[in-house]
């Protein structure tokens, strides 16, 4: 899926980025054997679900710090010359290309060996089409997601998430064999959660009297897909991108052939067309998590807890029986 990104750098920004990359040319740690002074393997994740799987699977042997800071929505990330030296300088990079370009730019430059793709760890598929039901919808969707084909958002699906997270752990392996036992163990132990969670799901799922909810931001592709679930988003992929009115009227209709009674918005961006789309219909607004960051409105404190507050909003949205 193609969708266009605001948050390309501007010629100012990409001479900031070089620049912050050629002060640390000199000095720069590409290789994992070079670890901290604690002895820890210094890893930098792109963002919040790239760092837990880091921490998870990690463990003791690991420090990790993450380019995203709590509250910033990752896709309008910008990296100062500070992060850019700071991403050079790691022994272990975890990030996901297509949905950061700022950071995909900084990784390609910053001379590191280990460097794993999360998108590269499992199939990305292509959702957030369900935006194109107008023309005007269809022509504003249709630009650039990064260099990565498809939609990224493959935390949500917790099989997908599995899949990725047994690729960064072997990547971790190779990167710290010494330490290789530890990864391998902490990865088996995360993607026994990640099977328990996405039994819940099924069985939360599984007998709901509409299948039908509506997002502001389509990040729940996958999510709906893996549980025969059907994502209607306001604003597509992007969370910027504002609906048309034609959209909006789109959305009424579904709303009430498909019996919707909630529109779900979420915590790191505006609330507003979710808001007018409730007000407008008769709905009930929550939140439902993307995920992409943990701040003290998250209903849960890691990336296990605020799965299990959305799936109980789910259920609570479409009658789970």
């Amino acid at each position: 899926m193609n969708v266009r990104r605001r948050l390309i750098p501007t010629t100012a920004a990409a001479g900031a980025l070089a620049l912050g990359l050629m002060t640390l040319s000199a000095c720069s740690s590409s290789n994992a054997a070079d670890k901290n002074s604690n002895g820890k393997l210094d890893v930098v994740a792109s963002f919040y679900p790239m760092q837990f799987l880091a921490e998870q699977i990690g463990g003791e042997h690991v420090a990790v710090s993450t380019l995203t800071k709590p509250g910033v929505e990752p896709h309008d990330l910008e990296l100062s010359p500070k992060q850019a030296a700071r991403l050079g300088e790691a022994d272990f990079i975890v990030y996901l290309k297509g949905l950061q370009p700022a950071v995909d730019e900084a990784v390609e430059q910053s001379g590191v060996k280990n460097t794993t793709d999360a998108a590269a760890l499992t199939h990305l598929e292509e959702h957030g089409t369900e935006v194109g039901h107008d023309e005007h919808a269809e022509e504003e969707e249709g630009h650039d997601h990064g260099e990565a084909a498809g939609d990224p958002h493959i935390w949500l699906d917790p099989v997908k998430y599995a899949e990725v997270a047994k690729g960064v752990g072997k990547a971790l392996e190779k990167a710290d064999p010494d330490n290789a036992a530890a990864y391998k163990k902490n990865t088996k132990t995360l993607t026994g959660k990640l099977d328990g969670l996405n039994t819940k799901f099924e069985n939360g799922l599984k007998n709901t009297t509409t299948k039908t909810f509506i997002t502001t931001h389509s990040a729940f592709g996958y999510l709906a897909e893996r549980y025969g679930l059907e994502q209607e988003g306001i604003s597509g992929l992007d969370p910027d991108s504002e609906p048309s009115p034609a959209r909006m009227k789109d959305l009424q209709k579904i709303a009430k052939q498909e019996k919707v009674s909630t529109v779900f918005f979420e915590t790191l961006v505006s609330d507003k067309t979710a808001k007018t789309l409730a007000g407008d219909t008769g709905l009930k607004t929550d939140v439902l998590d993307p995920l992409e960051g943990i701040t003290d409105r998250s209903k849960g404190a890691d990336y296990l807890a605020v799965m299990e507050s959305n799936l109980a909003a789910l259920q609570k949205a479409l009658g789970a029986k």
